[in-house]
């Protein structure tokens, strides 16, 4: 039998040690995260127009978080899609468990340090289009899970996006900027929302990375 030398044996070892401390722990996404070619299509399609009507937003116009399944609601669903070895109580919050920031690339074991982002901002969606909206409307595209909509990120990045649009914010993390780029687009036109032409300019920028 070929013995394999010592030494090569042992770098292999340091090798996947490496690798297992360096890559992210968990790294699952929201579901339907369009193709590169399939959101450029959906980005060209999009109505390009100014924003409205920013002075009549309410965050209350857009419900959530809303009851998913038995005490389970949107914020709690998406810790439990999107965590790796979580544990919830009775009540179905997250009591431990591990979370992947794509946005920036920290990994977090207290569920009080994720947020759970709307990629399009309510705010945004509401001067691209949802103030148009049944408050129905507004409460299924605030807990969209069907669409790549809803992230949970490190809190303080949620915050500091705020409700902006890629041409005044983008994730810290420039590798994630294509996904974020193509996510985003999706959320727009699944639900028919506008882009104003920075915004457009930069997501297609943003895809230029992909």
């Amino acid at each position: 039998m070929r013995r394999v030398p010592f030494l090569a044996t042992a770098l292999a070892l340091a090798l996947a040690v490496t690798t297992l401390a360096t890559a992210p722990a968990h790294a699952f996404t929201p579901p339907n995260i369009p193709s590169l070619s399939t959101a450029t299509a959906e980005l060209n399609a999009l109505t390009v127009d100014v924003e409205r009507n920013a002075g009549t937003y309410d965050r209350a116009l857009f419900p959530h978080w809303i009851t998913i399944s038995g005490t389970c609601n949107t914020r709690e669903t998406v810790l439990k899609r999107d965590g790796s070895g979580v544990v919830t109580n009775s009540g179905c919050a997250a009591t431990a468990g591990q979370w992947y920031s794509p946005y920036d690339g920290a990994t977090w074991t207290a569920a009080s340090d994720v947020d759970i982002d709307h990629m399009v901002p309510l705010a945004e969606a509401w001067r691209s289009g949802a103030h148009a909206w049944t408050t129905s409307r507004r409460q299924a595209f605030a807990n969209d899970l069907g669409n790549p909509q809803l992230w949970a990120v490190t809190d303080n990045v949620n915050q500091a996006k705020g409700d902006d649009d890629p041409a005044l914010w983008k994730p810290p993390l420039t590798s994630f900027w294509c996904t974020y780029a193509k996510a985003y687009i999706d959320v727009k036109y699944e639900w028919s929302l506008t882009v104003d032409s920075a915004e457009k300019s930069a997501l297609s920028s943003m895809l230029g990375r992909c």
